[in-house]
C-alpha cells in the first residue's frame, strides 16, 4: 500500500511505499513536482488493463502488480495488489512516468487531496 503527502512548501507530491511493498516495486519513495500532475482518478478497473512490458519489479498476474512497466511508448509505474484500492495519478512533462498507478488505503480521500493540491498550485 502507498500513502499519498503533499508538501506544498516544496511543490511536490510523495508517493511512500509501505512494508513488503518497497521490495516489490523496488522503490520506497517516489516524489513528483505538483506541476507535473495532471489529476487522479479512482479506477479499480485499471488491473484489467494490459501492463506493457515490466522494466523492474513484480509481476504476479491477479496477486501484484509492482515496479516499471512500458507499454505503447508510456511509461507506467505501478503497485496494486488489491484493484478495488487502486488510483491513476496522471502525470504531465514527467521525466520518468506518464502515469502512476497505486493502492491507497481510502481512494476517495487520496484522489480528492490530490486533486485540491494542483487546483491551488
Amino acid at each position: 500500500m502507498a500513502r499519498i503527502a503533499i508538501d506544498r512548501e516544496h511543490g511536490l507530491l510523495t508517493v511512500e511505499f509501505q512494508g513488503l511493498d518497497k521490495l516489490w516495486t523496488l522503490k520506497s519513495r517516489l516524489e513528483i513536482p505538483l506541476t507535473h500532475v495532471r489529476g487522479a482518478t479512482h479506477d479499480p478497473g485499471i488491473a484489467r488493463e494490459p501492463k506493457g512490458i515490466r522494466v523492474g519489479g513484480t509481476h504476479l498476474p491477479g496477486v501484484i502488480t509492482a515496479g516499471r512497466f512500458r507499454r505503447d511508448g508510456e511509461r507506467v509505474f505501478w503497485q496494486v495488489k488489491n484493484p478495488g484500492k487502486a488510483i491513476v495519478i496522471e502525470l504531465a512533462d514527467a521525466e520518468t512516468y506518464d502515469r502512476l498507478v497505486v493502492e491507497v488505503d481510502d481512494p476517495r480521500a487520496a484522489v480528492a487531496l490530490i486533486d485540491r493540491s494542483i487546483s491551488h498550485s
